[in-house]
């Protein structure tokens, strides 16, 4: 069997691709079983988000005119995992590696799989042969026809040829064979949608805050999200081969803004799960509002009250000034074993806004919550209530 490639030529597709094929039958199977478990909303109050920091060791990955690729992934990847520790506290971080070690290719999904992690956040940077190319990219696992995209799979894949016995390993796969690639088309990534909505957000903070060109959302073919049990992406931060790009990347406040976008990104992405979380708690069983709940009822009964949200955490946290940044005005709400801590009381949405940007020096993360007849409401839903009256 011949197939044709990008230069024309004809190359045999050698023995070993039907052994992979055979592999990654037997392997989807598995990850099909695996993944059943996980498509769902997070519903123990607990999340585990794992990330890579990518290459490392005897890997440096990309190089630019005075840096590695390896430190500047482990720089971003540390302090994203402190932004997610501080703020979220209802999340686990655990790193692939926290220091400049060697992790296999085909170990770093192993470590997210075994550990349950709910999310997969492979942290990059991007490599051109022209210094003009700048931007950021967030990948998911998918099928592009993009030649562009396939060469950056395989500069990331070829990681795989450092390691002892990566033939027997990676059962023949050649990261710089077109012909291997096509194992792929095996894989349907169950995982997509919310992949490609975690990657959204990425590249939305990515822009909005952090003032980076969008090179948009792409779908390639990466080894290290292909076994993932859970929504996965690769960020690709920018171009160490761009000379503003490399500088940036290795500068404090560059890493540090990438980091807080990486951050803003998940924790959006794991709040609107937990109102997904929300909307059925409502139908079924009320969110119970435990302190002052008899106010709060009366207040609320039919009509909508904002608040703004400042913390959440899965266990629960004494209502004291000293444990919310001297803020006086606390009120718990208990929905689906988290617990929701607030603060304020409005009838306007845009007083509600107003005062989460009053304490916004206190709370950066803060966001307004819409309650009803003693009830979380979805934001839109509260307003659009608001509209028709």
């Amino acid at each position: 069997m011949r197939t044709a490639i990008k230069n024309g030529k004809h190359r045999t597709i050698n023995i070993y691709i039907v052994n992979l094929c055979f592999f990654f039958l037997l392997s989807l199977s598995v990850y099909s079983l695996a993944a059943a478990s996980n498509t769902d909303p997070k519903m123990n109050g607990k999340w585990v988000i794992v990330i890579d920091p990518g290459h490392g060791g005897r890997d440096p990955g990309a190089l630019g005119s005075f840096s590695k690729e390896k430190d500047i992934n482990l720089a971003i990847a540390l302090k994203t995992g402190q932004y997610i520790e501080e703020n979220l506290k209802n999340v686990t971080v655990i790193y692939t590696r926290d220091d400049d070690s060697t992790v296999d290719l085909i170990e770093r999904p192993m470590i997210a799989n075994k550990n349950n992690a709910d999310l997969f956040i492979s942290i990059h940077a991007n490599w051109a042969n022209t210094k003009k190319v700048f931007g950021a990219e967030t990948y998911i696992m998918g099928l592009a026809k993009d030649n562009e995209n396939l060469a950056v799979a395989m500069k990331e894949n070829e990681v795989i040829l450092l390691e002892e016995d990566y033939s027997t390993k990676y059962q023949g796969f050649d990261p710089n064979s077109p012909e291997s690639y096509i194992i792929f088309t095996l894989m349907q990534n169950v995982f997509q949608k919310q992949s490609t909505d975690l990657a959204q957000k990425i590249q939305t903070q990515f822009v909005e805050r952090v003032d980076r060109k969008d090179r948009s959302v792409k779908q390639e073919r990466f080894w290290v999200l292909y076994n993932t049990s859970m929504p996965s992406v690769l960020i690709e931060t920018g171009f160490i081969t761009n000379d503003a790009e490399e500088r940036f990347l290795n500068s404090k406040q560059g890493q540090d803004y990438l980091a807080s976008a990486i951050f803003r990104a998940c924790r959006d992405y794991i709040n609107e799960i937990d109102v997904m979380s929300g909307i059925s708690t409502v139908r079924n069983q009320p969110a119970a509002i435990k302190k002052d709940s008899d106010l709060v009822a009366r207040m609320t009964e039919g009509k909508v009250l904002f608040m703004v949200q400042v913390a959440t955490a899965a266990t629960k946290t004494e209502i004291k000034p000293e444990n919310f940044n001297g803020i006086k005005d606390i009120i718990e709400i208990n929905a689906q074993d988290r617990y929701k801590y607030v603060t304020g009381s409005f009838t306007e949405y845009s007083d509600a806004v107003k005062y989460r940007k009053k304490i916004e020096s206190i709370y950066p993360d803060a966001f307004v919550i819409a309650v009803k007849d003693n009830k979380i409401l979805p934001l839109q839903q509260a307003l659009d209530q608001k509209k028709k009256k």
